[in-house]
């Protein structure tokens, strides 16, 4: 209901005599117009009464508007009651009794907000810059929007309008006061080292020192979660307006700021007056501002990364918290609250997997961080291939074992031993073809199959190479068919001989023969047909059936044909690879937690999203997608579009590190320290003396002449 700004305009309520006071105008809905209407007219309206009916603030209760508190410290220019309020008072009496209760009241909560960190700073004299008879500089903005109400007894604590307000008396005039960034290294320390205060104590605030152990911050209850609450871009100026001129005398007045990272406090002390005020542009929970904490949960649960961030920030000239203050919140807080979601997903999956039995099918596959031979991190991962979810992850360094080459076996070893405490029973599993991975599983009687993708790509590498010989151009036209045949003879074969005969059936179908020796598969299944082209089938005897025949037939392929799954392929789990470079890229250099935390993201992002359906127009017809992938050389191919992924697991997180993690980070962290730590790859080696180093350091761009 928006305020009627009438200058000659009066209340329109009998005996009311009240002028250039807030004025409201009946509301047009007909049952709180019928109760307005007859309040003006003291219960006896008119048959038909005009339509700018008018009542002023004085007939209101004070729970009857929504902003008050603002408008009386001068943030509003405004009064809003409440929808469906009605007009209860008459006459300035029981206004001034209204008012003066509420007055008692704020006094009340004042009297209980401790002040000594206003006490302990230093009061400085200012001085206007003007003749003492001439009236004081007020700002524009205080001239234009002066609040009808004016507090005449203790100043009134804005608490609606920041999160954490208070009014108290100064003990004395003050000068213009500096503007002063603190030191967040000094700050941090204070938060999780330094001193007696407790770091998770409500009462205890980074940004002043204290000789007391009373609280000084009072952290108001908001109605809905701080990490929920909408932010803005505010900038400074604009921000500082709001403090150029004392609410209560209307004389000019110097604030002075604080700041740590994105936390922004402003104190205000009117050198005229003895009104005294900070307002916080966030909420501190604990001792830590609600701002920094937020900021680092985003951007570690999003994947994104702080040094980007920073560059961001700089060009838009916006405060950030320090590296150090992000590492040492995410080491905290953050991590912790990750490693306990993904423990708790976990063990649901795996409930999920026993009550399967028997049935448990799974794909396993290593990814290396950074590529090569050299890697530092093998990330080994173990996929339930039935709902396409991630039910385990095993990080290995590289100084755990032997090599990078045996990472994968010891990522492999710790996710079965894990299977196993659990009384997960497995069916069968997939992976690469790795010869260790082949020995391990047979000694252990685990039914293994190959991935058909993994071995038909190595195949088709070698078919690309023959038919690039000026003998073999004819097998260009068999590739395709080729590759097609090992898809259709794993899928097809319900056991190895009948695997091997399919797929060795290939050399007779290439010389138009389709009849074959092996009782397996004694013929083609396709019906009879007479071809036109007679150039393209290969005969027995020449240089271009010699390669193909023992590229087709090696010991090795056959008996990885042999294994090939019938079922299942790892392509999801190649899907799920492709999303960790979001949270942690190759080109990252990470700590051993800090990887694990961001696979550990990657996977709920990756398991949420794993069963998303397929995207629909306005008409309901299904979307698809045309797919030119370069590998492919001008083939294409048609992919459905899915809807757009979900995030819930990053609120789930939010509420979790904002609702019981801070709170008691002990239990949490305990989860933590049960990870074994492998040392850093440097530690082996002994570290030299920094001042050697530099007095040997020859760069062989500063010889001397010649």
């Amino acid at each position: 209901m928006a305020k009627v700004r009438a200058k000659h305009a009066n209340c329109s309520v009998v005996g009311c005599t009240d002028e250039h006071r807030t004025l409201f105008r009946v509301p047009a809905s007909e049952k709180t117009r019928e109760q307005w209407v007859r309040f003006i007219f003291s219960g006896n309206p008119p048959e038909t009464a005009s339509k700018n009916l008018l009542v002023c603030a004085n007939h209101f209760k004070p729970e009857c508007f929504r902003n008050l508190g603002q408008y009386k410290a001068g943030f509003a220019s405004k009064l809003f009651v409440n929808e469906g309020a009605i007009p209860t008072e008459r006459g300035k009496a029981a206004d001034e009794g209204n008012m003066a209760v509420s007055q008692m009241a704020v006094q009340m909560t004042c009297n209980r907000i401790s002040s000594n960190w206003m006490r302990a700073s230093t009061s400085v004299r200012f001085a206007d810059a003007a003749c003492q008879t001439d009236p004081p500089i007020t700002c524009s903005w205080m001239k234009t929007h002066t609040p009808p109400f004016r507090s005449t007894g203790v100043p009134v604590s804005c608490t609606d309008v920041g999160v954490d307000s208070s009014a108290v008396r100064a003990s004395g005039p003050s000068r213009k006061r500096p503007r002063m960034d603190l030191e967040e290294e000094e700050e941090e320390e204070k938060l999780f080292k330094g001193g007696s205060e407790d770091p998770h104590d409500v009462t205890h605030d980074p940004l002043h020192s204290l000789t007391s152990t009373q609280s000084t911050d009072v952290t108001t209850e908001p109605s809905i979660p701080i990490h929920k609450m909408s932010k803005y871009i505010v900038y400074e100026n604009c921000l500082l307006e709001l403090f150029e001129a004392c609410p209560r005398c209307r004389r000019a007045s110097r604030p002075k700021t604080r700041t740590m990272g994105t936390f922004l406090r402003v104190e205000q002390n009117c050198p005229h007056c003895d009104f005294s005020r900070t307002w916080n542009s966030q909420p501190i929970i604990g001792s830590v501002p609600a701002g920094n904490l937020q900021l680092t949960a985003a951007v570690y649960t999003s994947g994104a990364s702080f040094l980007t961030l920073e560059k961001i920030f700089q060009a838009m000239n916006l405060q950030l918290c320090k590296y150090t203050t992000f590492r040492r919140l995410a080491r905290r807080f953050i991590e912790p609250a990750i490693v306990y979601r993904w423990r708790t997903m976990q063990d649901a999956t795996l409930e999920q997997l026993i009550s399967h039995r028997q049935n448990v099918m799974l794909a396993g596959d290593m990814r290396t961080d950074s590529p090569g031979h050299s890697a530092r991190y093998g990330s080994y991962t173990v996929m339930d291939l039935r709902n396409k979810k991630i039910i385990d992850l095993q990080l290995v360094q590289s100084n755990e074992v032997a090599g990078s080459c045996h990472m994968e076996m010891e990522g492999l070893k710790r996710s079965l031993a894990l299977l196993e405490e659990r009384g997960v029973t497995l069916n069968s599993i997939v992976t690469d073809r790795r010869p260790q991975i082949q020995r391990f599983l047979k000694e252990t009687r685990i039914k293994h199959y190959h991935d058909v993708w993994r071995l038909e790509k190595r195949l088709s590498k070698k078919l690309v190479l023959i038919s690039k010989n000026k003998d073999c151009a004819i097998l260009k036209k068999w590739i395709h068919s080729i590759k097609h045949h090992m898809y259709w003879t794993a899928a097809s074969s319900a056991s190895g001989p009948e695997r091997v005969a399919k797929w060795t059936s290939i050399l007779n179908h290439i010389r138009d023969v389709h009849v074959h020796e092996d009782p397996a598969f004694p013929r083609c299944l396709h019906a009879p047909r007479t071809s036109r082209d007679k150039s393209k089938w290969l005969k027995a005897g020449t240089e271009a059936f010699i390669k193909v025949e023992k590229a087709l037939t090696n010991k090795r392929i056959l008996k990885d044909v042999e294994k090939m799954s019938p079922h299942h392929q790892t392509s999801s789990l190649e899907a799920f690879h492709s999303s960790i470079l979001r949270f942690a890229p190759k080109t990252a250099v990470f700590p051993f937690l800090g990887m694990l935390c961001r696979l550990y993201l990657a996977a709920m992002h990756f398991n949420e999203n794993a069963g998303r359906p397929q995207a629909t127009s306005s008409t309901g017809e299904l979307l698809y997608r045309l797919n030119l992938p370069k590998s492919k050389k001008g083939e294409f191919s048609m992919k459905p579009v899915k809807v757009d992924p979900t995030y819930d697991y990053v609120d789930e997180l939010m509420d979790l590190i904002f609702g019981k993690v801070f709170e008691d980070p002990g239990p949490y962290e305990a989860e933590v320290q049960k990870i074994p730590i492998p040392d850093d790859l440097s530690a082996q080696f002994e570290k030299p003396d920094k001042m050697e180093v530099i007095a040997s350091y020859v760069s062989r761009f500063n010889q001397g002449l010649v």
